[in-house]
């Protein structure tokens, strides 16, 4: 595993796990939000493709997406680990709306500055309402990349609950070759 990308759903814990792995692995961690926004108002970084295409290219790298259609057939095609944190809305819905409550009414600074506004909470693309719509075709797309020959060879590890992903983690099997 040097190549390892967490995927899942918005809320699920991907970065949590990465930078987790990242530290013990000592492989370079790269948040995948923090890449595309990069200024106030969410800013995307026009260079982002670029950016991103070039850490891909290295020898080692954890990132924590599944999301931006514009760098996901790459990741999928230079890693060579996919974790995927496959949770249920029951799981990935609290989680994400404690992270927003608390970002909101802590006015926590967060990707390019910005920070989670209450007036964003009604907006489509909102993480709450995201991890909500989205939870039932993110899950299916990532199985169905899961099984296509284009990314193989490709170690995929799927957990089911944050039970499993700890055990994976204590148990050693996260452990580097």
């Amino acid at each position: 595993m040097r190549r390892i990308l967490v995927a899942g759903i918005t809320g699920a814990g991907k970065s949590t796990l990465a930078r987790t792995l990242g530290e013990r692995f000592g492989l370079p961690f790269h948040e995948m939000d923090a890449l595309h926004f990069t200024g106030p108002g969410w800013a995307v970084n026009p260079e982002f493709g670029a950016e991103v295409a070039r850490i891909a290219a290295g020898p080692a790298w954890i990132f924590d997406s599944f999301g931006y259609p514009e760098v996901r057939d790459l990741l999928w095609e230079q890693a060579d680990t996919v974790l995927w944190l496959d949770y249920p809305k029951r799981v990935v819905l609290p989680r994400v709306l404690r992270r927003s409550l608390r970002r909101t009414l802590l006015r926590e600074r967060v990707f390019g500055g910005n920070r989670e506004k209450l007036t964003e909470w009604f907006s489509p693309d909102h993480p709450v309402r995201w991890a909500w719509s989205q939870h039932a075709t993110r899950r299916a797309d990532i199985g169905r990349r899961v099984h296509d020959p284009r990314f193989a060879p490709l170690q995929v590890i799927r957990f089911a609950t944050p039970a499993e992903t700890a055990a994976w983690l204590a148990g050693g099997a996260g452990q580097q070759p």
